[in-house]
């Protein structure tokens, strides 16, 4: 503490900065093909996300995620793009793209876009050309194209497999109809693999990064950000259960080391633009401190903490997660970057209904224990330090949809898993937002998946105005946390005292408590009550004074 000179000018300290808006932005995934459908022809489009955005304003959001909407076959739900710098045109025009980046910061929301560097669709025109055109093609290094194994070249050039079931290779035929090499999918064979090495790839995504900077996209979800670069010879493996991207062993094909150095010339463009441009990396590698590379100060903004989203109902689960996904952003200075449910994963709403067994349909278990447990879960995230994200739909309780009929299923994982896997079309049902009415309001045309028949109760309708729905507790949280300095902000949380199965957790001049067991549990009162997840008792008492908290409940409190 410096002492007081008598005489000396009064000048007081510099204000510090804000942190940077990302580092405790609520933001809303849209995925547009199952949001709004501004048309009639049954997809959701850029014109129906535009029409709604007044209500994410309203819901309480600061930003929003678009899923892509390029020009695509649509052969992986627009993440086979043959053009990032063109709309496909069932879902707009670039004219849309721009007006609802337009109308999303006049009414004060950020606009996040999604990037898929590491695979185009088959249709780009460099892999066009690099078939069509045939070995010699210069278009063919900017792809992984390899002779095959075998006498005549019939087998895959290594043993790698796609993350969508089968190999991770598909043999072409030359011009002249012969069979010809391979080429490297990690996804679906309507999904090539950029080989990074090359500058043209690198320079293309330089020149996409700011096509859509200056057009006032305020940052970019980086899809498989993991994935760029390939172990060099691209070796085999010796095992065939490669499928999954979430896996904790080293493979040749995920978390190189040479994915940083794209990152950093991305943080360099990135920092050239005004106005706090950021990016988000989709990044499944082995370990925390795997992800925390990702963040450093001259790469990307933030990483997707994933281990929450799969973690249990369980307290001392829940707290060994937050705090190693706290302590890992501290040694690089990265912000939490929060996420419960994506257009990937089973909604938690019914991930918590009951057990979930990996590699089969979700169960719907419970529904009504699901969302009770989903909406205490989804208060703790709101508490913690650092940014969340939402998805699209959440905020009604929406559950998964586990009974889609197999024709109408379009994951296309779905298919060339034999009908074992592939069941993200059940997170992707288009949203209600009428109690009645052609697809509950989602559009005149129907909807591109069938929405349950109870759709209608849950949509932004029939919530809208209810205090024990779930879309006004999100209102209310979203509410309270903006206006509440000791949420969203710092990097640290205490942990207070408390019985098996609760978690008491303090912040500045705030405390959330949980409760996930299956019975009551007494703690004692730490301040004054401002929400709960479920109906509770007045808990008016003193602090210090004995409070019964319901099971399966989150309570937030002011200590101010």
């Amino acid at each position: 503490m410096t002492p007081y000179a008598p005489g000396a000018p009064d000048t007081p300290a510099p204000a510090a900065a804000p942190p940077a808006w990302w580092r405790e932005a609520v933001v809303y995934q849209v995925y547009p093909r199952s949001f709004a459908d501004g048309n009639g022809d049954g997809m959701g489009d850029l014109p129906g996300v535009r029409g709604r955005l007044p209500y994410l304003k309203e819901l309480g959001v600061d930003a929003l995620w678009l899923n892509p909407f390029y020009a695509s076959p649509q052969a992986d739900a627009g993440y086979d793009v043959a053009d990032h710098r063109a709309v496909e045109p069932v879902l707009g025009t670039l004219a849309d793209a721009e007006g609802l980046i337009r109308d999303a910061h006049a009414l004060g929301l950020r606009v996040i876009v999604d990037l898929v560097p590491n695979h185009s669709s088959e249709r780009h025109e460099w892999f066009r050309r690099a078939v069509e055109e045939g070995p010699g093609s210069p278009y063919r290094d900017r792809y992984h194209f390899r002779p095959g194994k075998g006498e005549e070249g019939e087998l895959p050039p290594n043993d790698w497999t796609s993350v969508f079931a089968g190999p991770a290779w598909t043999r072409t035929r030359n011009p002249d109809g012969t069979p010809g090499d391979w080429y490297l999918h990690l996804f679906a064979p309507e999904q090539p693999d950029f080989d990074w090495d090359h500058p043209a790839v690198r320079e293309d995504f330089h020149a996409i990064l700011r096509f859509w900077l200056d057009r006032g996209v305020d940052g970019f979800r980086v899809d498989v950000a993991q994935g760029l670069v390939k172990a060099e010879g691209l070796p085999d493996i010796g095992r065939t259960d490669q499928r999954r991207m979430l896996g904790t062993e080293a493979t040749p094909y995920w978390d190189q080391d040479g994915v940083h150095e794209i990152y950093r010339s991305w943080r360099r463009i990135l920092d050239a633009y005004p106005g706090e441009r950021m990016a988000v990396a989709e990044a499944w590698v082995p370990t925390p401190e795997r992800t925390a590379l990702y963040v450093r100060p001259d790469e990307l903004h933030q990483a997707f903490d994933f281990d929450l989203m799969g973690v249990s109902w369980d307290a001392g689960e829940i707290r060994r997660v937050v705090d190693t996904s706290l302590e890992t952003g501290r040694t690089v200075g990265s912000s939490a970057t929060w996420v419960l449910s994506n257009h990937d994963t089973c909604r938690h709403a019914t991930r918590f209904a009951g057990p979930q067994t990996g590699g089969e349909p979700p169960r719907a278990g419970d529904r009504a224990l699901g969302l009770r447990r989903a909406r205490a879960a989804t208060l703790l995230m709101l508490a913690l330090p650092g940014s969340a994200y939402l998805y699209q739909g959440e905020e009604l309780g929406l559950p998964e949809v586990t009974d889609l009929p197999d024709e109408v299923r379009q994951d296309p994982s779905f298919v060339r898993s034999g009908k074992t896997d592939g069941f993200r079309d059940g997170c992707r049902v288009p949203m209600p937002w009428t109690v009645a009415g052609p697809s509950y309001g989602f559009g005149t045309g129907g909807s591109w998946l069938p929405q349950p028949e109870d759709w209608g109760q849950l949509s932004v309708e029939a919530q809208t105005g209810d205090p024990d729905s779930t879309l006004e507790l999100y209102r209310a949280a979203l509410a309270l946390r903006r206006r509440h300095p000791g949420l969203g902000a710092g990097d640290t949380v205490a942990w207070d005292d408390a019985p098996d199965g609760a978690l008491v957790l303090r912040r500045p001049g705030f405390v959330c408590t949980a409760n996930t067991a299956d019975r009551a549990l007494t703690i004692l009162v730490p301040g004054r009550p401002l929400l709960a997840s479920s109906p509770v008792e007045t808990a008016e008492g003193a602090p210090g004074t004995e409070f019964s908290l319901p099971p399966h409940t989150t309570v937030w409190w002011t200590t101010t």
